[in-house]
């Protein structure tokens, strides 16, 4: 993650939140370090928010309550996300209230403009839920899948198979599936061409590619 999405994650947490949350809380959910969130914090407060620290339990840097910011705008990759797990929902039967999340699903649709609803689409085109996954993934790997697989670009994975050898591919992700057990990268390996799944709990590395 790019310093400045970085900045704007994290004004939108602390905004989300407004309770007390500790720096090494901060510095585990954005993936940095702790002296690098007081930097991010500083930033934030020199840009006028008010970021204030309560000492105790319960306490850490929050927001102070009477502050708001301005309405959340949506990014393509955001509401695709959001669309896809909403409607999976719908689909499973997940929730009993469907007609207020069907509802709140056409608000995403509706902020974003034609150009973002038409990546929206094409991007949601690539998902599909077979069930709930069980087995994780490594969070850098998982960082590194989402990038790719939004920016639409290559990505090199060491991958372990079922006999624990590694190898080094680089791939191409057509779609994510996720199913009951497992999340499967259905991908091109860009040396041999051959279409295949990759599970991505044996992922062990990825590093996105930056050419087409």
């Amino acid at each position: 993650m790019r310093r400045t999405e970085r900045l704007f994650a994290l004004a939108e947490y602390l905004r989300g939140r407004r309770t007390g949350v500790t720096a090494e809380t901060l510095a585990d959910r954005f993936g940095v370090t702790v002296r690098t969130i007081y930097r991010d914090l500083d930033v934030l407060r020199d840009a006028s928010m008010p970021i204030g620290a309560e000492r105790g339990r319960g306490g850490g840097y929050a927001l102070d309550a009477s502050y708001s910011l301005p309405p959340v705008n949506f990014t393509a990759r955001e509401a695709a996300l959001l669309v896809a797990l909403g409607s999976h929902a719908i689909d499973m039967r997940l929730l009993p209230f469907i007609e207020t999340l069907q509802s709140g699903l056409d608000k995403v649709r509706s902020a974003l403009s034609k150009s973002a609803q038409r990546e929206l689409l094409a991007r949601l085109e690539g998902l599909a839920f077979l069930g709930v996954p069980a087995l994780p993934g490594k969070k850098a790997v998982r960082a590194a899948i989402e990038r790719a697989w939004f920016d639409q670009q290559p990505i090199r994975v060491v991958y372990v198979d079922g006999d624990f050898r590694e190898t080094t591919r680089d791939i191409r992700i057509h779609s994510v599936i996720m199913d009951r057990h497992e999340t499967r990268l259905d991908a091109v390996d860009m040396t041999s061409g051959e279409r295949r799944h990759f599970r991505l709990d044996r992922i062990a590395r990825a590093e996105v590619l930056r050419h087409s």
